[in-house]
């Protein structure tokens, strides 16, 4: 497996003409992320890293199917977890933008059938995970605990009936807390505003104005080319992933395949105009206002935090034997973009991609994460 070659005359300039020490950060980048395979246990790993919007590394590491032996490659599709959210928060945007939805509306007005509680919620309060609607995939002894059957099939109106029986956490805009609930109303009520379902909206409106052409809704079933497997660790052995019902494989809080080569694509459009005009992007970047005038450091499907003084908008996503983190330091136009096949209570690849970008910056540097 080799890394990336990109010509010289599409690099930028503080890169051009630095052939010497580029060989030697790519030498250390790669024993890095090889010492992570061992470390993490982790499969396979496959990194990308972008500046000013081209990609400067995309590399594979270790094995994308262990049982065929099959390596990985910048080809390789994985499925991204919850770094899905940050399309499904794009396309909410453009049906902003399009003057079909209002960030102020209340959810009764996609959803009549909520309950009195939702008449209170705000699309806004949605995509910022403010609306006190539970998470239903959450591990904590929540209200929303066990709700759904994860090898059961649901309707998107039945996933609405489950969801709107489940008594608030907190009231609106009141506190954060991640609620992937949210995420999938928010998918349906893309569906109900356009006629289609959300992932073909975003096929039609992000993914192929973009050339993404390995991005697209997760499917058992499809034919799907350059594919991994997810795994995870049960008693120190490697096992599948646990089988989910299709239906819960296609909601809007993060049931993607992607990989670095089509991320870069995603990161590129983001230094520009072609999705949404710069002032909507600055939206999804701004940390949300609570009630009481606090804000927290989430926007529309993106954490906005900051490393050593330098702003970076980051998320990360995990989902049947997969994990997977995008950091991109806006001002420093710097990206890296980390997929693994491993479960998330092993694999940790915000780690891995906060130590590369450190490599690239040292003004990044900071003590690996042990979380």
């Amino acid at each position: 497996m080799l890394a990336t070659l990109v010509p010289a005359a599409l690099l930028p300039a503080a890169l051009a003409g630095q052939a010497p020490r580029t060989v030697s950060l790519d030498s250390r980048v790669d024993a890095y992320v090889t010492s992570q395979l061992k470390e993490q246990r982790v499969p396979g790993i496959e990194l990308g890293v972008m500046r000013d919007g081209h990609i400067v590394k995309a590399r594979g590491y270790g094995l994308a199917d262990v049982e065929l032996d099959v390596p990985v490659t910048p080809e390789t599709v994985f499925q991204m977890g919850s770094v899905g959210k940050q399309f499904t928060a794009t396309a909410v945007m453009m049906l902003v933008q399009d003057g079909k939805v209002g960030f102020d509306d209340t959810i009764t007005k996609y959803f009549p059938e909520g309950p009195a509680a939702w008449h209170d919620i705000t699309v806004r309060e949605l995509l910022t995970h403010t609306s006190g609607i539970p998470d239903y995939g959450a591990e904590e002894n929540t209200m929303s605990k066990g709700v759904i059957d994860f090898r059961k099939d649901y309707t998107e109106d039945e996933l609405v009936r489950i969801f709107a029986a489940l008594p608030l956490d907190f009231p609106p805009g009141s506190k954060w807390s991640y609620s992937n609930t949210g995420y999938v109303l928010l998918g349906v009520l893309i569906h109900r505003v356009t006629g289609q379902f959300y992932g073909d909206v975003l096929q039609e409106r992000i993914f192929k104005p973009l050339g993404m052409s390995a991005t697209r809704i997760i499917s058992e079933a499809d034919i799907i080319p350059h594919r991994s497997s997810g795994y995870r660790l049960v008693d120190g052995v490697l096992k599948n992933q646990e089988w989910v019902a299709p239906s819960l494989n296609t909601t809007a809080d993060g049931a993607l395949y992607s990989n670095v080569r089509d991320m870069g694509k995603w990161d590129a459009a983001l230094y520009t105009a072609r999705l949404l005009p710069p002032a909507a992007l600055a939206a999804m970047w701004t940390p949300v206002r609570l009630n009481d005038g606090t804000t927290h450091p989430y926007g529309f499907g993106w954490e906005v935090t900051s490393v050593n003084g330098h702003r970076v908008v980051r998320h990360d996503g995990a989902w049947q034997g997969f994990t997977m983190s995008i950091a991109r330091y806006v001002d420093d136009r710097l990206t890296v973009i980390v997929f693994t096949n491993l479960d998330e209570d092993h694999s940790h690849p915000e780690r891995i991609a906060d130590h590369v970008a450190g490599l690239y910056l040292p003004a990044l540097q900071v003590p690996d994460s042990t979380k």
